[in-house]
């Protein structure tokens, strides 16, 4: 908004008071146009504007049956602590937009609390979303840790980093990972590991009350790739090696078990906890993802999912076959 014009500004401003009456207090439009003193046509365009703007977030409450079934068939199949399924949007299966607002939502119970939370983030696309969509809050009794580094291999900082980006939205305590994703040698990973402050990170990381992660798959469009963590002769010869998906950057097979291979040896991410007791969320969907997310499920790297509709179809048939 800092290079918008006063006008332009001056016209979001009645647009998200449009809004504000239409959606919170239930304004009619006729209602609207009386209090702001415009006409119907214009609170009609003002409430418009407000949501292409991005003024106005709707999170859709009522449970779709479909869904619900979805959702409990999942988490008796692969013996799930939660599992939430989102509609789909059957032109867009790979929309992350119900994802979000669902991963928003469980996020908020968690921040709301008045006891104390350690809540662990992996990093990606569709954690990114979830952290837009929560609300401004006051969380400062809360701590919110980073299982990976936030470093890009020359040094900048990761367009996908969750966890000082939440922290700046809900106020919260924060422990990011001033670190590479890989490290260039074993040597290196044991040397960043042994720093007194990479070891408190991974102390507080096993106190977490949840854990959030994103799902790569393994393509020529997985995230460590297209984000340049690994590059095509690596990419290759982990699909070589048989990897099917990532949590965290950690690589694993069709059965979830994680691979012995080069990439893994300098991964310089938090261990994984294979079966965990406190909820690991995973949040993904997509065709491209179905492979790797059954993978992690059956592997125990996740125990609770956030996915959608689609996407939960597909993990069904698959575990079927």
């Amino acid at each position: 908004m800092d290079n918008k014009s006063n006008s332009e500004l001056k016209r979001l401003d009645d647009a998200a008071r449009a809004a504000w009456l239409y959606y919170v207090a239930k304004n009619t439009q006729d209602e609207i146009a009386q209090k702001l003193d415009v006409s119907r046509q214009s609170a009609q365009r003002l409430v418009a504007l407000a949501v292409s703007e991005g003024l106005v977030k709707v999170r859709l409450e009522h449970p779709i049956t479909q869904c619900m079934e979805l959702a409990q068939q999942l988490k008796e199949r692969f013996g799930m602590l939660d599992c939430e399924v989102v509609p789909s949007d059957p032109s867009s299966p790979n929309d992350n937009h119900g994802l979000a607002q669902c991963g928003a939502a469980i996020l908020e119970r968690y921040l709301k609390s008045e006891t104390p939370k350690v809540l662990a983030f992996g990093t990606g696309r569709a954690l990114k979303a979830c952290i837009d969509e929560l609300p401004a809050m006051q969380c400062h009794h809360h701590k919110l840790v980073s299982m990976l580094g936030n470093m890009m291999s020359d040094g900048a900082a990761s367009a996908f980093d969750i966890v000082v980006s939440m922290a700046n939205r809900v106020n919260a305590k924060h422990y990011p990972m001033p670190l590479p994703v890989i490290a260039s040698s074993v040597q290196e990973k044991k040397m960043l590991h042994s720093l007194q402050p990479v070891k408190s990170i991974f102390r507080l990381i096993e106190q977490a009350d949840a854990t959030f992660v994103g799902v790569g798959q393994i393509t020529d469009s997985s995230p460590l790739f297209v984000d340049g963590f690994i590059d095509d002769d690596e990419l290759d010869a982990v699909m070589t090696d048989g990897a099917k998906g990532e949590v965290i950057s950690w690589l694993y097979d069709d059965n979830g078990k994680l691979l012995k291979n080069e990439i893994n040896k300098r991964v310089v991410s938090a261990p994984l906890i294979i079966n965990a007791k406190k909820p690991v969320y995973g949040i993904a969907a997509g065709e491209d993802k179905i492979v790797a997310i059954h993978a992690a499920l059956k592997g125990k790297l996740l125990n609770s999912l956030i996915t959608n509709e689609y996407t939960a179809k597909a993990l069904l048939n698959l575990s079927s076959q």
